[in-house]
């Protein structure tokens, strides 16, 4: 019974946690909202059914993860200067056909994972591709040249395969 009692106090504790601070879809997390997510779905688990665990210190944790949620939310809304910070850049990573090899490297990205989301966008070969932005939340925005024939005397052609 003491188990049925935690789990619906953590329940609705949640409710309301997700009714304060928003709803998103899940595609529209970021990488780190996804963690935070976990690691509350940990914080919970240990507060509903574990013993060495208060119903309060789960509470408490939650609520603390929601708070400084809120605040970084507010933080970056606010004082636009801290926002690269907190939420990362957009960077260029193909331009005018060319991967940037720096780019990819220091994103960690290779040059198969732009190719896969540009086939996912119906784009055939990277020479389609003016300009390819890794955006902060993992996507990729392609823009596409006018005339695909344009380029068609450049050296090096790459076919996606």
């Amino acid at each position: 019974m003491d188990i049925v009692l935690r789990a619906t106090v953590v329940f609705f504790l949640l409710w309301l946690v997700i009714r304060v601070t928003g709803k998103r879809e899940v595609a529209q997390l970021s990488a780190f909202d996804m963690i935070m997510v976990v690691t509350l779905g940990d914080l919970v688990a240990q507060g509903v059914v574990q013993e060495d665990y208060s119903l309060s210190a789960a509470a408490l944790a939650v609520t603390t993860f929601c708070v400084l949620s809120l605040v970084l939310a507010w933080t970056h809304f606010r004082f636009p200067v801290t926002r690269p910070l907190l939420s990362g850049r957009a960077r260029v990573v193909v331009r005018n056909g060319e991967p940037i090899l720096e780019v990819l490297s220091s994103e960690h990205l290779t040059i198969e994972d732009v190719e896969e989301a540009a086939r996912e966008k119906g784009i055939r070969r990277l020479r389609e591709i003016e300009l390819c932005v890794l955006e902060v939340d993992g996507g990729f925005s392609f823009f596409t040249v006018d005339e695909p024939d344009e380029r068609e005397g450049a050296t090096e052609d790459h076919t996606l395969q």
